[in-house]
């Protein structure tokens, strides 16, 4: 991990909602609006790719954790806008804040936990677990 990974760093990021990110994907008797699973992906996604160019070789993270809320509906087809922040650095546990936007309003908002892993270490228990 690079010594300039550190607190205050921000980036963002901007997805098309499409049928695929659906509520009805999950369950066909909700609305068909933006799913609750995918912002909570997406909002893993701004935090990982953040970090992504400050890693070492053979280093990912893995998400541990989030405190999430959905505030608002976005209908399918419009843009949703994500903006995180790295609010705490501890070893190798990153802290984030997290907010999401539709064309209209703030629709999302979490505090979200990463842990830096060896990838090869990691992988290799998963598959001796999977046996």
């Amino acid at each position: 991990m690079s010594e300039e990974l550190k607190a205050g760093l921000t980036h963002e990021m901007e997805r098309q909602v499409t049928e695929d990110l659906s509520a009805q994907k999950v369950f066909p008797h909700v609305p068909n609006v933006y799913a609750t699973r995918a912002m909570v992906g997406h909002f893993e996604e701004v935090c990982a790719e953040m970090v992504l160019p400050f890693l070492d070789e053979g280093e990912q993270t893995v998400g541990i954790g989030m405190k999430f809320s959905h505030i608002a509906a976005t209908p399918i087809g419009m843009k949703v806008r994500f903006n995180a922040k790295l609010v705490e650095v501890d070893g190798r546990k990153l802290t984030f804040e997290v907010e999401g936007f539709d064309e209209v309003e703030k629709i999302g908002k979490a505090s979200h936990e990463r842990f830096i892993i060896n990838a090869e270490k990691f992988n290799s228990k998963m598959a001796e677990k999977g046996k």
